[in-house]
């Protein structure tokens, strides 16, 4: 898998800057709060995938449904990255495998998102990223799938700015 993220990173810094200003704050006073939000947003993405709900015989949601809520924790990965500075031209992650579970691949983004907080550096934020991709490939979602859904929800997302979200 292999993300184009240059025009992403314009795109998202428009928005952040919107809200920033919308809502009083600035890039530095709201840092911990959008790791946070990232965290909230991967839990949100392994609800709708249903991947640790053993007890359930219910299907996951929609592919379209799984797709929002994954790209909504890439405007929060874009944000961060605009936040050190960090904006590469493409991000690409390594095959998982056939063997590879989701449950646990969820997990290792959950404990280095939380580790982003006390090593908020390029590297940690790189392999967050990365990680973040692999479980786009384990869902079967290409950049054009992650692009278009998150030009989608950016435009969302601005539209909630204009109505008071």
């Amino acid at each position: 898998m292999r993300l184009e993220t240059k025009k992403l990173y314009k795109i998202q810094d428009t928005l952040d800057r919107r809200i920033f200003e919308n809502h009083d704050v600035t890039r530095e006073d709201t840092t911990i709060r959008r790791i946070l939000a990232l965290l909230v947003e991967v839990g949100e993405l392994a609800n709708e995938t249903r991947c640790f709900k053993f007890w359930s015989s219910k299907d996951p949601s929609e592919k379209a449904v799984i797709l929002e809520e994954y790209v909504d924790g890439i405007h929060f990965l874009l944000s961060l990255g605009i936040d050190l500075q960090v904006m590469p031209d493409y991000l690409e992650c390594g095959d998982p495998g056939e063997q590879a579970d989701i449950t646990e691949q969820f997990i290792t983004v959950y404990e280095k998102s939380c580790l982003l907080r006390n090593y908020f550096c390029e590297e940690m934020y790189l392999d967050i990223f990365e990680t973040y991709l692999e479980i786009a490939e384990m869902l079967g979602f290409t950049n054009e799938d992650i692009v278009s859904a998150y030009l989608m929800k950016n435009e969302e997302n601005h539209h909630r700015q204009d109505t008071d979200y």
